[in-house]
């Protein structure tokens, strides 16, 4: 199977973005992936839950458009649809969303398709599936950025996946600039973050410093 340009970009990612309006200090979701991308991040997540159908794809198409003259990756969270419509690179998935092998029918082969797995069990299902590109670890620590989140994982099912699980993975959920170091050693090369990046007001200095933080852990 030949890898996919865009697994390949996130094979090698080190910072993994999410958009959060509501924590982005009165910036726009447009504004923090400009920042994001001017900060060297090369996959970005969109993660809207409360918006219009119609804002949300205005803000995607806008997005789509920076994202590919930057040559970064862009994942839709959730909406299948709204992935499909603006040509994003990937859609992410949670275990009450679609299956895996449904949304893969739905977006054909080229579109990346991650999911969120929290237990070893989910994570040897995504291993065990030809649709999963790559899954989601995590919550590693407790987060309030998402409303429906599940109970902290911790490390060890972090160093699980890092020991028995061949997909690439993301780990996610409480990543601070005081903990990234510890995600790190336990075998995570690319760390998802939502307040500490969105919610600071220099985006770039604060990518600089986690990414300083994970090089000396």
């Amino acid at each position: 199977m030949t890898v996919k340009r865009d697994l390949a970009q996130l094979l090698q990612a080190d910072i993994y973005g999410i958009t959060a309006e509501e924590l982005s200090l009165g910036r726009s979701n447009v504004e923090i992936v400009k920042q994001m991308i001017a900060a060297g991040i090369t996959v970005i997540q969109y993660r809207e839950k409360d918006k219009k159908a119609r804002e949300k794809y205005h803000e995607c198409m806008k997005i789509r458009e920076l994202t590919a003259q930057a040559g970064v990756t862009f994942i839709v969270n959730d909406d299948i649809d709204l992935a499909m419509i603006v040509g994003a690179d990937g859609v992410h998935v949670g275990q009450e969303d679609l299956p895996p092998e449904k949304v893969r029918e739905l977006v054909g082969s080229e579109m990346l398709i991650g999911l969120s797995t929290h237990s070893p069990e989910q994570a040897m299902e995504a291993q065990k599936s030809k649709a999963v590109d790559y899954i989601g670890v995590g919550p590693i620590y407790p987060t309030g950025t998402k409303k429906d989140v599940c109970a902290p994982v911790g490390l060890e099912y972090l160093e699980y996946v890092a020991n028995k699980i061949d997909l690439p993975f993301v780990a996610i959920g409480g990543i601070k600039e005081h903990n990234i170091g510890e995600v790190a050693r336990k075998g995570a090369r690319c760390m998802a973050l939502v307040s500490e990046i969105v919610g600071n007001s220099d985006i770039q200095a604060k990518v600089a410093a986690l990414r300083k933080a994970m090089k000396e852990s």
